[in-house]
């Protein structure tokens, strides 16, 4: 292999940074964004999943997108077909999903949440829904028609208008106009019907006189006021009135007069459609995205769409994931510019922020189960959605879908050599459907299989387990890495907040490459104080954990058999309220309407609130931020603090900021009373911590708070236990690094005079130069002085990808090495990780090396993640690096200043 020339030794000041005018532009110029993870399953004939990661110039992206090639027909089992979901009052989209009555020989694959709803009154959907042709509900009194996404009799999807054609036919003949039926809210004017079709919680509040009709006719007296109900029972319908005229007409009604009520759906063109649920905003019309600049809802959050191709058979239902550090949402423009990207010729866009949901099946499964992270932390309530159902199948087994025990995590497919993972077998039949049949088990290359479906990792290398039955297989390729030489669990500490609740946690180990794969519970020995703690295997390849008291503090200890490598997690029950801010500084707390006051006890900070604003302008607000971030306890469950009301009904809300800087507000409750209250406002699971506090507000009425004492109620589990590793074998003494053939330096620059004659060069850190190589070594200096999310990690990952390219094509390039400035802040973990990924999926394809090397970090340390060197330089001093980058081994040697 070539070497190529050396270079005279010669300090080189080559910058760590691009310039970041250069890299704004570059984010200008392609804002399309980088794919950072895809995974893809077929779920039925015409039927898959496909989840996928991007990283974009501004945010993290997840996506998933069940996308769906209709077949049609409504008679007998027909094809793929997507029709109305729910109906019966606000439930999860799972829920409705379970009680959905697909029809006989059919089955559910999937389903998202539909339409926008009126979430602070009825629950009912604001939009069109329709079902077997038939009108469930119909928009919103006062608009003609609205948007919403219809299904023909054929399969085929599109997007329409859809508004009421309806009429109340009074006795003697009078003919007058329906203006609404099942909608949320009842018309200003004229007559609303109600039947047992209803899909909201509770009846709007009528606001006028109704009646009762039961198979056409008055079967009560009329009455001024009815009380709110769930719904009219079936075969009946409440028929109310709004407004002098339609108010006189249904008053003088008596019981058994003859009133017909008539409701159907019409369209703006085109046939009625079989199936229908309401949207908002066109995303994509006649093949072009549209501008939703400056409109009230183009913000940033979790979104639910629906696309279809031109001729109406493909359909795409995407979940897009919002106001989390891992997915920031997106706007309704940059949401119509992805499903252009996707191919939809038509797109709307329906309910999304919390009630965000997507459900996927699996080859074999039962039921569809959630892919997406909804923003509330749990599924929400909703009205209405789309579902997706298919044929059932034959039931007659096909073949197996093969996985590990606890899904398909980053350690999907692997297993240490020495441990175990357990496997699953789910029979399918040819449609996908669930198929019974129990299989015998095999395996192929570095393991074997149990009858009961364990595998055993016996050696490093690849591997197959096979689960067969009567000439039907399934089969999953494994990866045995080595021995584990280090264990962590997932989480550091867990904090329970009173006995019989409980946490989870996992454990994962590494090989001496640093490659992770999952430790089940059989392959560990735990020690924990069983007096106070249970913790049991949960089913899944992890643990449980609760307590057996209401308070305590106590330390678990796990220990891999095989090896005897360890790890410690720190364990707490009980909460106790832990000052964050005693605001005896409320002097040097600052904004509108903020000042210092007498507190509970002490200072306190008074909140005064202006009368309202004229509109369009903001509410009235006062808030006061402190001269500094508080950080909150890591653990925290909520925080309380003390507020003295004057009845106002003025609202006390928390300002905080979680670790990548998202802001996220704790809202309090109306203050109506007077004196002081201690309020306690939950905190949410999503936000990655730890949380700081930055502002205390008051909104809504005019009026005055005084806050006192903020704290967090936390459980007491103590610091999280130190985490130590072994010397990495790549550090070696003076001599090890000179046996190497060249060497380079990290660290301060010397004198011209001294000619570095230890190094051919040195990275100061404060240097200017693009990717360059250097004797069989490609060097990329990555930029660090911009956030991943402000540019930097798009324009770092393209520099990656260009990088990596370029080394697999050089014949006389033996490795890689990514060089960074030491910037905790500006690196988010998913980048960290995702550079660690792409450095070890160039090691495996191309056989070369890898290696991170970080410029002043505030200590020197040496290891490897995925088979990658990873080392930090400590600032202030000069470390030496050795390189060969053809060794048979290791290819650096580091000596640390």
């Amino acid at each position: 292999m070539p070497t190529p020339r050396p270079l005279l030794p010669v300090l080189l000041a080559w910058a760590l940074a691009l310039s970041s005018t250069a890299a704004a532009a570059a984010a200008a110029a392609d804002d399309t964004g980088i794919e950072t993870a895809r995974t893809a399953r077929q779920i039925a004939p015409g039927v898959r999943l496909e989840s996928y990661d991007r990283l974009e110039s501004d945010r993290w992206l997840r996506i998933d997108e069940l996308v769906v090639d209709t077949a049609g027909g409504t008679g007998g089992t027909g094809g793929v077909r997507v029709e109305y979901l729910g109906g019966d009052g606000p439930e999860t989209v799972a829920e409705a999903a379970a009680r959905h009555r697909a029809g006989p020989g059919r089955r559910v694959l999937g389903a998202v949440n539909g339409d926008f709803f009126d979430v602070r009154g009825s629950g009912a959907p604001l939009g069109p829904g329709l079902r077997d042709g038939r009108l469930l509900h119909s928009p919103a009194p006062g608009t003609a028609s609205a948007p919403a996404v219809g299904f023909g009799p054929d399969g085929r999807g599109r997007i329409l208008r859809l508004g009421l054609a309806g009429s109340v036919t009074l006795p003697g003949g009078r003919v007058r106009p329906l203006a609404g039926f099942n909608a949320a809210r009842p018309p200003a004017e004229g007559f609303a019907a109600y039947t047992a079709d209803w899909p909201g919680a509770a009846l709007p509040a009528p606001g006028g006189p109704a009646v009762e009709l039961r198979g056409g006719r008055v079967a009560a007296p009329p009455v001024r006021e009815p009380a709110r109900r769930a719904r009219p029972a079936p075969g009946t319908t409440l028929l109310l009135a709004r407004g002098a005229t339609a108010t006189a007409e249904l008053a003088a009604l008596r019981p058994g007069d003859a009133v017909a009520v008539a409701a159907r759906p019409v369209t703006g063109a085109g046939p009625v459609p079989w199936a229908a649920v309401g949207g908002r905003e066109a995303l994509v019309v006649a093949g072009v995205p549209q501008d939703h600049d400056g409109e009230p809802n183009d913000t940033a959050a979790p979104r639910t769409a629906v696309g279809f191709s031109r001729d109406g058979r493909q359909v795409r239902l995407v979940a897009v994931d919002g106001r989390q550090r891992d997915s920031g949402g997106l706007t309704l423009t940059g949401l119509g510019r992805m499903m252009h990207r996707l191919g939809a010729y038509e797109a709307l866009n329906l309910d999304g922020g919390g009630s965000t949901t997507l459900l996927a099946g699996a080859a074999g499964a039962t039921a569809p189960t959630l892919e997406n992270t909804p923003s509330d932390g749990t599924p929400r309530p909703v009205p209405n959605g789309l579902v997706i159902t298919a044929p059932a199948g034959s039931g007659r087994l096909a073949g197996y879908r093969v996985e590990p025990l606890g899904g398909v995590g980053p350690d999907f497919g692997r297993v240490l050599r020495g441990l175990t993972r357990t496997l699953t077998a789910t029979g399918h039949d040819a449609a996908l459907g669930p198929a019974p049949g129990a299989p015998s088990w095999s395996a192929a290359g570095g393991g074997s299989v149990d009858p009961a479906g364990v595998f055993h990792a016996l050696r490093p290398g690849s591997a197959t387990a096979y689960a067969r039955r009567a000439g039907v297989e399934g089969a999953l390729p494994l990866d045995v890495l080595g021995p584990p030489v280090r264990l962590r669990p997932t989480r550091d500490r867990i904090g329970l907040a009173e006995r019989g609740e409980s946490a989870g946690f996992g454990l994962v180990g590494y090989d001496a490459q640093g490659a992770a794969a999952a430790v089940e519970p059989r392959d560990v020995t735990l020690r924990f104080d069983r007096s106070r703690w249970n913790v049991t295997g949960d089913g899944r390849g992890g643990f449980t954990v609760s307590a057996r008291t209401a308070r305590a503090t106590g330390m678990l200890r796990a220990t891999v058999n095989a090896t005897g490598a360890s790890a410690e997690l720190a364990l707490g029950v009980g909460l106790e309220a832990l000052p964050v801010a005693a605001l005896e500084d409320a002097a040097r707390w600052t904004g509108p309407g903020a000042a210092a006051a007498e507190g509970r006890a002490g200072r306190g900070l008074a909140l005064s609130v202006p009368a309202p604003a004229p509109a369009p302008l903001a509410d009235s607000a006062a808030s006061a931020a402190p001269p500094r971030p508080v950080p909150l306890p890591e653990l925290a469950r909520s925080v309380s603090l003390w507020v003295a009301g004057d009845g106002s009904g003025a609202r006390p809300d928390v300002r905080l900021a979680d670790a990548g800087g998202a802001a996220l507000t704790l809202r309090g409750p109306a203050a109506d009373w007077t004196g002081w209250r201690r309020i306690t406002l939950p905190l949410p699971p999503l936000p990655e911590r730890p949380l700081t506090l930055t502002g205390l507000s008051a909104s809504g009425a005019r009026g005055r708070l005084v806050l006192d004492a903020v704290a967090a109620e936390t459980p007491p589990t103590g610091p999280a236990p130190a985490y130590r590793t072994r010397p990495d074998p790549v550090v070696a003494g003076a001599a090890g690094v000179r046996a190497r053939p060249w060497r380079f330096a990290v660290g301060p620059a010397v004198p011209a005079s001294a000619r570095n004659p230890d190094a051919d060069f040195v990275f100061t850190g404060a240097m200017e130069r693009p990717a360059f190589t250097h004797r069989g070594v490609r060097f990329l200096p990555l930029d660090t002085g911009r956030a991943t999310l402000d540019g930097g990690g798009l324009g770092r990952m393209r520099s990656l990808r260009a990088a990596l390219a370029a080394a697999a094509r050089e014949p006389g390039t033996g490795a890689l090495a990514v060089v960074r400035q030491y910037a905790p802040r500006a690196v988010d973990r998913k980048e960290a990780a995702l550079l660690t990924r792409y450095l070890g999926e160039f090691r495996r394809t191309t056989g070369k090396r890898a290696a991170v090397i970080t410029v002043g970090a505030p200590r020197f340390t040496a290891g490897r993640s995925e088979g990658v060197l990873e080392v930090s330089a400590r600032r202030g001093v000069r470390t030496l690096f050795g390189v060969d980058a053809f060794a048979a081994g290791d290819w650096l040697s580091v000596r640390p200043g």
